[in-house]
C-alpha cells in the first residue's frame, strides 16, 4: 500500500491532537479535581454523582437541622417534666407535714401558701415554649396550655365541657354536717338559740375538674354505660342543681344527682352509687365560664364548645380529642418519624390542683372553726353574763369543740389524699418523662447512625467525583512528554519532501 506524505502528515495531525486532547483533559481535572466536567464525559459518573449528591442533601437536612431542632425540643421538655417532679415531691413533703397534729394555725397557714405556689407553678411549667411553640399543646403551640389572663363572666365567652369518668373514679368523701356560726346564738333571748349537732356524713361524689361552674349541660342528665360499647344505649340519672349552703347539698334523694356548681361535685345517693361504680363510661356536660389565671384550658384535655357571645351571631368553636393524641412528628431518618412532643393531658392534671384547692378549703374550715371558739371563749369570760347565756355559750362552745374535732379529722384525711395523690401524680410525671426518655435515646441512635452515614456518602461522592492529584500529576508530565515527542517527530517528518530525494 502506498503511504503519501499527506496521509502521514494527516496522522500526525490526528495523534498530535490526540494528544493535546488528552494533556487538556488531564489539565482540567487538575485544576477542578473533579474527574469529568460534563455529564456526557461519564454517564455513569454523572448519575452516580446526582444521586450521592442527592442522599447527601437529605441527610444533611436530617442531620443538621431536623434532628438538632427535636433534641431542644426534647430537650425543654424533659427540663419542665424535672421541674414538675421536683415539685410533685415538694408538695408531697408539706402534705406530709400538714397530717402531723403538733402544727399552729400559722403553720398551717404557711403550708397552704406553700401548697397554693407549687400549683400554680405547676401550671405555669404547661406554658413552656420552645422558639415561640407551646411544648405541651399538641397541634395547638400558639395556644398556652393554661389561662394567662382571667376570664369574667362579663366577658360573655362560655366553655361547655364534655367530661369522660369511670366508676372507679366516684369517691368516698367525708364532710361535716350541722356548722354552727356565732349568729345563732341571741344572747336577749338564749333559751331560743337553736344549735346543729355537727356529724361526719360519708358521702359519694365525681369530682369535675373545675370548680365555680355555671349550669349543667346536656339536659341534665349523668349518662353512662355498664359495658363500653357505643352500639349500647346510655342509662341516665337526672341532675338537680343546688348549692353549696342548702342543708340537703350532700344529701341527694335517691335516683337523683346532686350538682353543687360551686365545688364542681356530683353528689350521688348510696343506692345510685352501688348501680353505676362498676361503670365503664361515665358522661357528664357542664358549662364554665370563669376562669381564674393558671387554669388549664379546656379544649386540651375535653371534648368542649367554646362559645363568644361578643359577636353576632355568636360564634361557636367545637374541640374534639382525638383518641391517638396529637403527635408531633418529625422526619429524622429516610423514611422513619419519631414524635416529638409530650402531651399536658399525660402530665399535667386538673386532679392535684383541685386536691390542693380541697386541702386549702379544709384549712380554712378548721381556723374559722378556731375563731369562733376563741370568740366564744371570750364572751365566756365577761362577767356581766347570766347564767342562762352562759349555759346556752357552754352549749354552743361544746358543739363548736366537736365541730373543730370533725374538720380537724376531715382536714387530716385531705392532707392525707394528698399524699397519696401526689405520689401517683409523681408516677405520672415518670412515666412521661420515661416515655419522653426512650424517644430521646432512640434520636441520639439516629444522630449517631446518620453521622455515620454522612462520613460515608462524602466518601463515596469523593471517591466517584474527585480525582487522585498524585496520579493526575503523573498522568500529566506522562501525556506532556507524549506530546512534545509527537510534536518532535511531526517536525523531522514534515521535513521531508521531493526534493529531498532528487
Amino acid at each position: 500500500m502506498r503511504i503519501t506524505n499527506k496521509m502521514m502528515s494527516n496522522n500526525m495531525m490526528h495523534n498530535i491532537n490526540k494528544n493535546k486532547n488528552m494533556l487538556n483533559t488531564l489539565d482540567e481535572q487538575y485544576a477542578t479535581g473533579k474527574k469529568i466536567q460534563r455529564p456526557s464525559e461519564d454517564p455513569i459518573v454523572a448519575i452516580r454523582a446526582l444521586k450521592l449528591r442527592t442522599n447527601l442533601s437529605e441527610l444533611n437536612q436530617y442531620y443538621e437541622k431536623n434532628i438538632p431542632d427535636a433534641l431542644a425540643w426534647m430537650d425543654i421538655t424533659e427540663s419542665a417534666l424535672k421541674n414538675i417532679k421536683e415539685m410533685i415531691t415538694k408538695i408531697n413533703s408539706s402534705c406530709v407535714d400538714g397530717a402531723s397534729d403538733d402544727l399552729t394555725p400559722e403553720d398551717r397557714n404557711s403550708i397552704s401558701q406553700v401548697l397554693n405556689e407549687l400549683k400554680q407553678q405547676i401550671y405555669q411549667e404547661g406554658n413552656t415554649n420552645y422558639a415561640g411553640r407551646y411544648v405541651f399543646t399538641g397541634y395547638k403551640t400558639d395556644t398556652s396550655l393554661i389561662f394567662n389572663e382571667a376570664i369574667k363572666a362579663s366577658d360573655n365567652i362560655n366553655y361547655t365541657i364534655t367530661e369522660i369518668f369511670a366508676g372507679s373514679d366516684i369517691e368516698s368523701i367525708s364532710k361535716v354536717i350541722g356548722n354552727n356560726e356565732l349568729n345563732q346564738y341571741d344572747p336577749a333571748d338564749p333559751n331560743s338559740t337553736v344549735l346543729n349537732t355537727p356529724s361526719l356524713q360519708n358521702v359519694h361524689r365525681i369530682r369535675l375538674s373545675y370548680d365555680s361552674l355555671a349550669g349543667i349541660a346536656g339536659g341534665g342528665q349523668l349518662s353512662y354505660k355498664m359495658v363500653d360499647d357505643d352500639s349500647l344505649p346510655y342509662s341516665n340519672l337526672p341532675i338537680t342543681q343546688i348549692s353549696v349552703t342548702d342543708p340537703n347539698a350532700y344529701s341527694p334523694v335517691k335516683g337523683t344527682v346532686n350538682y353543687i356548681p360551686e365545688t364542681g361535685e356530683l353528689i350521688l345517693h348510696d343506692d345510685d352509687y352501688n348501680a353505676i361504680r362498676l361503670s365503664e363510661k361515665i358522661e357528664v356536660s357542664y358549662d364554665k365560664a370563669e376562669f381564674k389565671k393558671g387554669d388549664l384550658r379546656p379544649e386540651h384535655y375535653f371534648k368542649c364548645t367554646k362559645t363568644d357571645s361578643n359577636v353576632t351571631p355568636a360564634k361557636a368553636v367545637n374541640y374534639t380529642i382525638n383518641p391517638e393524641g396529637q403527635k408531633i412528628q418529625y422526619e429524622v431518618n429516610f423514611g422513619q418519624k419519631l414524635t416529638i412532643n409530650t402531651e399536658g393531658k399525660d402530665a399535667i392534671k386538673h386532679s392535684i390542683g383541685r386536691t390542693i384547692d380541697e386541702i386549702q378549703a379544709a384549712i380554712r374550715d378548721v381556723t374559722t372553726t378556731e375563731n369562733k371558739i376563741k370568740e366564744v371563749e371570750k364572751m365566756l369570760k365577761n362577767p356581766d353574763i347570766t347564767g342562762d347565756q352562759k349555759a346556752a355559750l357552754d352549749d354552743m362552745l361544746e358543739k363548736l369543740n366537736t365541730e373543730l374535732v370533725l374538720k380537724t379529722k376531715v382536714m387530716r384525711d385531705k392532707f392525707n389524699k394528698g399524699m397519696s395523690e401526689s405520689k401517683a401524680y409523681e408516677e405520672t410525671v415518670n412515666i412521661a418523662t420515661s416515655d419522653l426518655g426512650s424517644r430521646y435515646v432512640r434520636l441520639e441512635l439516629t444522630e449517631d447512625r446518620l453521622g455515620g452515614q454522612k462520613v460515608d456518602f462524602t466518601d463515596l461522592m469523593s471517591k466517584n467525583e474527585d480525582v487522585d492529584l498524585v496520579e493526575t500529576i503523573i498522568k500529566f508530565n506522562i501525556a506532556n512528554s507524549i506530546y512534545n515527542a509527537s510534536l518532535s517527530a511531526a517536525s523531522k517528518i514534515v521535513q521531508n519532501s521531493l526534493l529531498n530525494f532528487l
